[in-house]
């Protein structure tokens, strides 16, 4: 058995539909977008992550980018196997006579179904993993954030995550109801992409929307420390030609008012269906915010707008549920009953 586990290598995977990140020894070795680059006519990977990420929407006929994740869930299998094969070469770069024996924990959304568990499972596999264990999304964000999840209090948990908003209330080192609504990050960009067809006549891309949401993104129309507008470069729908329009931060609020909308009305539901014992810890604990979505300016102060209860970011909401998972994996035995 010891020389076994000298051969088995332990490695925490926060699968995400924008970003994967890979924490091995305690560390964060790993952080790149989740897409890859295919040679159309052999099929052969030309590049997986941020390399990948550069030639999105650049490419020609015989290169196509493929996310393999959408809503939280693998929608590519091949390419999703193919891209944990990669990342997890970028760990262990050298090639070794006895490849390592890899014990995986990957965190998943908690709404999705056994097949799509499975097709988790059986893409870890085929990469390489020897035994790959699941965890739940929500919790990982509560054990990264440093709620202790096997008090019983009851946390409230929001991860605002690139295809998923994982909306659950957490007590006891379990989940004791959960609302998962595929509107996140992504429908964001979305939304982006179509207010600047509409309003301006202007064709932009994702990779442009998304920046606009990085630079100048907001929940609400009036925050304290306010964006400075930002340059947007796209093609004019009249003419065909490029051109520049420049956008405030209120007019992209008011683009995303409606996503944001459906997620206020996810988090009321989800207080609603909560036991009255865990309403009470709630009121005193307040609602955490975690994933990249809730880096949204002001969408802190909206959710505390209707909900009238306290908001807290965390401290570092990009990698919290990644720090969670990492966490699982460390404390394999005692949270036994939170992965499966």
């Amino acid at each position: 058995m010891g020389l076994f586990s000298f051969f088995t290598k332990e490695i925490a995977i926060d699968l995400g539909t924008a970003n994967t990140i890979i924490i091995y020894n305690d560390k964060i070795v790993v952080e790149e977008p989740s897409i890859v680059a295919i040679e159309r006519n052999t099929g052969k990977i030309i590049a997986v992550g941020k390399k990948a990420m550069m030639m999105h929407g650049k490419t020609h006929e015989n290169i196509k980018t493929i996310k393999p994740l959408r809503g939280g869930v693998i929608a590519d299998f091949q390419s999703a196997e193919f891209m944990i094969r990669e990342l997890i070469k970028m760990i262990f770069p050298k090639k070794s006579l006895f490849p390592p024996a890899l014990k995986m924990v990957i965190c998943i959304p908690s709404g999705i179904t056994e097949v799509e568990e499975r097709a988790v499972k059986d893409s870890a596999e085929q990469a390489g993993a020897k035994d790959v264990k699941l965890i739940h999304e929500p919790m990982a964000a509560a054990i990264g954030i440093g709620i202790d999840v096997l008090e019983p209090t009851g946390n409230m948990v929001i991860d605002v995550g690139g295809g998923t908003t994982e909306i659950a209330v957490i007590a006891l080192g379990g989940i004791v109801n959960n609302k998962s609504i595929r509107v996140a990050g992504d429908d964001f960009t979305a939304d982006i992409v179509e207010y600047m067809r509409k309003q301006h006549n202007i064709n932009i891309g994702e990779r442009t929307a998304e920046r606009v949401k990085i630079e100048c993104g907001a929940a609400i129309t009036d925050i304290e420390n306010p964006p400075e507008d930002h340059a947007v470069h796209g093609r004019d729908m009249l003419t065909g030609i490029p051109k520049e329009i420049i956008v405030n931060y209120a007019e992209i609020a008011n683009a995303l008012d409606k996503s944001i909308s459906k997620i206020e009305t996810a988090v009321l539901n989800a207080l609603e269906m909560t036991p009255p014992e865990l309403s009470a810890d709630i009121y005193r604990t307040g609602i955490y915010l975690a994933g990249g979505g809730s880096m949204l300016r002001g969408l802190d102060k909206r959710l505390h707008q209707k909900t009238k209860l306290q908001v807290h970011v965390a401290e570092d909401p990009l990698r919290a549920v990644a720090r969670g998972t990492g966490i699982a994996l460390k404390n394999f035995n005692k949270f036994t009953f939170l992965i499966k």
